[in-house]
């Protein structure tokens, strides 16, 4: 969204104020307008390269003119030159090259007019005259679709004719901006932080939308109304003063815009300015307000009309019947009805109010979840409300698209933008919605960009740690349902960040939740997961699967459970990457359970060396059978029912990630052989299948079907362990073969029944496979409409 900071159209110029006023009297005050040579008529500044001239107006007043001199002969440094710029091609550039959108004109303008108003409310503090009666302190604006114009009036400090040359006539010099030096080194009178100009640009936003811009303001310094006329792509102005009775103003400014042709149907709507007045200026201090159709109920009296067949009545005897009717009318409208509760004490706010803010502050129906209302000073200083939303985004777009359009940034109450990349809040927390307000942000002068800064990344800091902050509240809170809901809304945003913020893991762990081993229907926290730790426990297991149900079959658990082990269950595609990125908790590090080298800490060392002697012939075997299909066949530690396992190596993809790879519509399918790691077979030699292998192994190495039961074995250790076949077909195949070999004859069906069934089958398919063929004359129904005799 564009912008600008210049307030100048409604700057004051101190120079001119006449010698009587308690304002001009403070002389470090004038001190910041005029060179200290000023006593005599006229003087020249070598330093700057200025030339002022000083003369007396009416009434006791002074005007002050500087002049640049274009060259300056000095012979110890040669001669100093001024730059020089083309007006024309200078202009064109500010109104047709800063600015993004179109309607931030209307912003523009508008801060203008409140700056207006806030300096003359400065100034009637020390001197009252200047209100004189001319009304409250407001803004109007008025299309008007017919003629393609909008007219926007304040009743603020209006300008003289010399402050419309300096300041309208002078492009980048911002009134505002030197009535703040001049407050500033003037300490008896302080400095007004609610002024918004800076640059001295932002009245000609105006030629965004306008081929020809007419500016009339009325001093209450000057008893003359002057009119300012410019139109666009043009190197000049005119000023005249206003001699029209009817268009005399008491006080203020006002500005009529001349739309061009083809933004006439857009910004002369009513609607459509009451809505840009909504979106960025909503916050502005002083009332605005917007000419709008509306519509009344009126009670109105009519003739009753005679019935059907009556003879119609003398004037004196008809009856007169009341009646309502809906008629239209235009009127002002208040536009700016929300009040910037982020000023206020936050003690004096009542939840109803922040509840009412957020909904009307960003479209929402529901209640939010949780809110902050903070101030930060110091280095930065701004105010902030946060909120945790009621519900979370209907699709996965908002979790990677950072640019969701949740945070509003205001500077000084004006709206700035909406439409950061992550410069405020990281992707992981772009749920978090709320407001930013700030009296001193590094912007560029169109304050669309939120320009990166030392200032910004400190914002951003204090943002996020406040965000962390509501969310733990709502963890700690008594009522458990509110954080349930919140994690079934954003949890997958906070285990992203996991990932994308290794920084803030001290903050991102303790809000984690996760199905166990030992609570399969509540989420689990990990500090009540390290506080449930036995002793002997040194590390925190997981194991990552696509659902709870697999989780909990899972052939890696057997050993665990049985020792009383708890096991995180990470069933959700995001989990396994999140808890690889931390890595610890506490001191404690995350264990995969799918992949070797698993410690439960209370081997058996001895029973171990054994178990090895006896079957090392066995793992020998069957890795020889096997080839490169695995890496290595091992004694299991994790087993107790399950013949056996596949796990994976230690510095490869387990089966879960190694899925989701593969799943992956643009993934590099020419790396997974690379990541997928090495797999290991580990073999639970207290199974009844093992035990009959070991046998086979010693006394029928080569016999063909116990081969085909360690290609079976394997294969059904596969797909247990989560991965997936090379050749589905082909496992089937050896399935079905094993079947046939088992049921063989097990319930009395003979050899002969099955060669006979297999006999018919064969006859049968070669009668069918002989159709009977039919003429098309034959086919055609005696009903059919498409047949003639």
């Amino acid at each position: 969204m564009a912008p600008v900071l210049s307030r100048s159209m409604a700057a004051a110029s101190l120079a001119s104020l006449p010698p009587s006023s308690p304002l001009a009297r403070a002389s470090p005050l004038r001190s910041a307008f005029l060179p200290p040579q000023l006593g005599r008529r006229r003087c020249f500044s070598p330093s700057a390269g200025l030339k002022w001239t000083q003369r007396r107006e009416g009434r006791g007043g002074l005007a002050v003119r500087c002049e640049a001199a274009v060259a300056e002969k000095d012979e110890a440094t040669g001669e100093k030159f001024e730059y020089q710029a083309e007006v024309s091609r200078l202009l064109d550039l500010i109104v047709h090259s800063l600015y993004s959108h179109k309607e931030v004109f209307l912003r523009e303008l508008v801060s203008n007019a409140s700056d207006a108003l806030d300096k003359l409310r400065f100034l009637s503090v020390t001197e009252p005259s200047l209100l004189g009666d001319a009304g409250d302190l407001e803004i109007r604006i008025k299309s008007d679709p017919d003629n393609g114009t909008i007219t926007i009036t304040d009743t603020g400090i209006g300008m003289t004719k010399e402050e419309l040359i300096d300041c309208l006539g002078t492009i980048a010099q911002s009134g505002t901006s030197k009535f703040l030096k001049a407050l500033k080194e003037n300490k008896d009178l302080g400095a007004d932080n609610g002024l918004i100009g800076q640059f001295g640009v932002g009245f000609y936003s105006a030629f965004l939308v306008a081929e020809r811009v007419v500016v009339s303001t009325k001093s209450p310094r000057s008893d003359t109304q002057y009119v300012w006329e410019a139109v666009a792509d043009s190197s000049s102005y005119v000023i005249r003063e206003e001699t029209d009775p009817e268009k005399l103003l008491r006080r203020g400014t006002q500005i009529t815009l001349y739309l061009r042709d083809d933004d006439k149907y857009e910004f002369s709507e009513p609607s459509r300015i009451q809505g840009l007045v909504k979106n960025y200026s909503q916050f502005v201090s002083f009332p605005i307000y917007t000419w709008q159709e509306k519509s009344r109920t009126v009670e109105v009296e009519e003739e009753e009309e005679p019935k059907e067949g009556e003879e119609p009545k003398a004037e004196g005897e008809k009856k007169k019947l009341k009646k309502t009717k809906t008629e239209k009318y235009w009127d002002w409208e208040l536009t700016n009805e929300t009040k910037p509760i982020w000023l206020r004490n936050p003690k004096e706010v009542q939840k109803d109010e922040y509840n009412e803010f957020y909904k009307k502050t960003f479209s929402e129906f529901l209640e939010p979840l949780a809110y902050t209302h903070f101030t930060t000073e110091g280095e930065v200083e701004f105010r902030s409300i946060l909120y945790v939303p009621g519900m979370g985004p209907l699709n996965n777009e908002e979790v990677v698209n950072p640019k969701t359009k949740n945070i509003r940034l205001y500077v000084k109450r004006v709206f700035i933008s909406d439409d950061f990349d992550g410069e405020l809040f990281p992707r992981y927390l772009s749920f978090v919605k709320g407001v930013v307000d700030s009296d001193d942000l590094p912007l560029n002068v169109s304050r669309e960009i939120l320009q990166e800064s030392r200032i910004v990344r400190i914002m951003r800091k204090r943002l996020v740690r406040k965000a962390f902050d509501m969310i733990q509240d709502i963890a700690e809170s008594e009522n458990k349902e509110d954080y349930k809901k919140f994690w079934e809304n954003f949890g997958r945003f906070i285990k992203l960040g996991c990932i994308e913020d290794t920084g803030n893991h001290k903050r991102i762990t303790p809000l984690l939740r996760f199905y166990t081993s030992k609570s399969e229907e509540e989420l689990k926290s990990l500090d009540d997961y390290v506080e449930n730790m036995g002793e002997n426990q040194k590390a925190i297991f997981y194991l990552a699967t696509d659902s709870l149900k697999s989780a909990k079959t899972a052939p890696f658990l057997e050993k665990l459970v049985q020792k009383d082990i708890e096991v995180l269950y990470l069933v959700e595609p995001i989990d396994e990457v999140a808890i690889q990125n931390l890595q610890t908790y506490k001191e404690k590090k995350f264990v995969d359970i799918s992949k070797e080298d698993l410690e439960l800490g209370d081997e058996d060392e001895v029973k171990e060396r054994e178990n090895k002697q006896e079957y090392n012939l066995l793992c020998d075997w069957i890795k020889q059978q096997l080839g490169d299909k695995v890496a290595k066949v091992q004694i299991s530690k994790r087993l107790s029912s399950s013949p056996c396992v596949l796990v994976s190596g230690k510095f490869g993809w387990s089966a879960n990630m190694e899925r989701l790879m593969k799943a992956q519509a643009l993934g590099d399918t020419s790396s997974l052989e690379f990541m997928r790691g090495r797999r290991i077979l580990e073999i639970n030699t207290d199974h009844p299948i093992i035990k009959d292998l070991s046998a086979a192994c010693k006394n029928a190495p080569d016999s063909s079907e116990a081969k085909r039961a360690v290609d079976l074995l394997y294969d059904t250790a596969l797909i247990s362990s989560g991965f997936s076949p090379d050749s589905p077909a082909e496992l089937g195949s050896k399935i079905y073969e094993m079947m046939a070999m088992a049921l063989g004859g097990r319930w009395g069906r003979s050899e002969e029944e099955g060669d006979a069934s297999v006999e018919a089958d064969s006859r049968s398919g070669e009668e069918a496979s002989e159709p009977e063929v039919y003429e098309a004359s034959e086919v055609i129904a005696e009903s059919d409409p498409w047949t003639t005799d």
